[in-house]
């Protein structure tokens, strides 16, 4: 399941995938003149070089950013060697070429870095939403 916004600046189209971001403040932290929560709309893809963006936005653990470069800059590209890192009390990131699958085996995504949910609680499964904090998730 997806919701995508896109906001276009010189070089880089930004795309947001609202129901996957679980604000892990990799873009505000890293570069809040072009992501910045209190200001409508939040991403301004004007406010930096493309360069700066793609770093930025390739540092976001849950997938919920991504970026496609229109000024023939180097595209995003997922790890040869895949990473899965377990956050204290919230979700597995998973860092890779990803397929993910559902029970049936349909893939039901592909991506270079998800958040999966780990506490059961999520009501966008297999994707984290943060449902752990509402629930007091413990691992």
């Amino acid at each position: 399941m997806s919701k995508i916004r896109e906001y276009e600046g010189p070089g880089i189209v930004i795309r947001y995938d609202v129901l996957r971001c679980i604000h892990a403040a990799e873009c505000v932290d890293g570069l809040r003149a072009v992501f910045d929560p209190d200001r409508r709309p939040w991403v301004d893809a004007t406010a930096a070089s493309a360069d700066e963006i793609a770093t930025t936005v390739a540092r976001c653990p849950s997938g919920a950013l991504h970026f496609a470069r229109t000024d023939g800059g180097e595209d995003e590209s997922a790890p040869a060697e895949g990473v899965i890192r377990v956050e204290a009390n919230g979700p597995l990131y998973v860092r890779g070429q990803l397929a993910i699958t559902d029970d049936q085996g349909r893939v039901v995504c592909t991506d270079s870095r998800v958040a999966l949910c780990r506490c059961g609680a999520s009501e966008n499964k297999p994707f984290c939403d943060n449902s752990h904090r509402r629930v007091g998730f413990e691992g």
